[in-house]
């Protein structure tokens, strides 16, 4: 048997009052369901590997970047 499901955009208050008619035990289901579908969407957001030099000219390093620092001298040899 297939089902055809048709596409029907809900607003959150139509579907609260839909959740508020129903018993209990089958809230828990509809809660069970919602934790699924979260879990279904966090595994399809992919996370975006950065290509190397994608930062480049986003920041300039300092000419003297390297040098040792006046406030260090006491600790060098």
């Amino acid at each position: 048997m297939r089902i055809l499901a048709k596409r029907i955009d809900v607003t959150d208050v139509q579907l609260y009052k839909r959740l508020q008619s129903l018993k209990p035990s089958l809230k828990a289901e509809v809660y069970d369901f919602v934790d699924f579908l979260l879990t279904k969407q966090e595994k399809d957001i992919k996370p975006v590997k950065p290509q190397f030099g994608c930062a480049r000219g986003r920041f300039i390093m300092s000419p003297d970047f390297d040098a040792p620092l006046d406030d260090l001298k006491e600790y060098m040899y």
